[in-house]
């Protein structure tokens, strides 16, 4: 049986995050608020784990009642993230980075591993726009779901790893995707999105992506609730099928 929120609990977020003034940007999506209150405590560890991970598997059900038949009950097509690029271009040794040992969603910002994919652009001048059209490269959702947390007053010298950073959840396949370093966010947390939907363009944010030695890259991550518990899983197979999208 899915656990659902209790009374406090749901009122503490919504009293939070309207003292905040974050309300206005996601009224339609009052957990999804909720997560992304959740998310920073965790991000920042500011909360005992074992409090952190009940209050996940609450907040996760609060969102997929609050979405129940707005999304396909099954996955839909994907689409590949970058505009303009397809694996092949992006990210043709993106699986030798990928590192799920000493990952705990839970650790928040000093979580060990990299269970993530790097796609990286063509800009050679680290200006976050591509050397061949002078554009900034588009970020578009892989999947369908809804923004439920996002990050968007990085500045240089924060040690914030993802900087400007967007996190989706697709109920349809129980996916949690990260999208990380962006130079801007383009959508907003409680908007719902399909896959192909602009997000964000690439950028150079967050604490080891803004160093001259980092090529300018999309970091992505696709964690798979088990249980209740967020696990990373291997997506490079599915990538890799994705055609260019332009």
């Amino acid at each position: 049986m899915r656990l659902r929120p209790t009374i406090p609990f749901f009122l503490f977020f919504v009293v939070v995050l309207l003292c905040a003034g974050a309300a206005q940007s996601a009224d339609n999506c009052l957990p999804c608020l909720g997560f992304d209150r959740l998310d920073r405590l965790i991000r920042d560890g500011k909360l005992p784990r074992i409090e952190a991970e009940h209050q996940f598997r609450e907040i996760i059900s609060a969102i997929e009642d609050e979405l129940a038949g707005r999304f396909p009950a099954m996955s839909t097509p994907w689409v590949f993230p970058l505009s303009g690029y397809d694996l092949a271009t992006a990210g043709a040794g993106a699986a030798k980075g990928y590192v799920t040992a000493g990952y705990d969603y839970f650790d928040g910002n000093r979580h060990g591993g990299h269970p993530s994919y790097d796609l990286f652009i063509h800009d050679r001048d680290q200006d976050s726009r591509d050397d061949r059209t002078g554009e900034p490269v588009v970020v578009m959702s892989m999947t369908d779901g809804v923004v439920v947390a996002c990050e968007t007053k990085w500045e240089g010298g924060s040690t914030l790893r993802g900087g400007k950073y967007l996190w989706v959840y697709s109920p349809g396949e129980k996916l949690l995707i990260y999208y990380a370093h962006n130079r801007e966010l383009l959508v907003k947390i409680g908007d719902w999105i399909r896959p192909g939907t602009p997000i964000a363009t690439v950028g150079r944010s967050g604490y080891n992506a803004a160093r001259r030695r980092s090529p300018t890259h999309l970091h992505l991550s696709v964690l798979h609730l088990e249980n209740g518990r967020p696990l990373p899983i291997n997506i490079i197979p599915r990538l890799a099928k994705l055609p260019r999208q332009n």
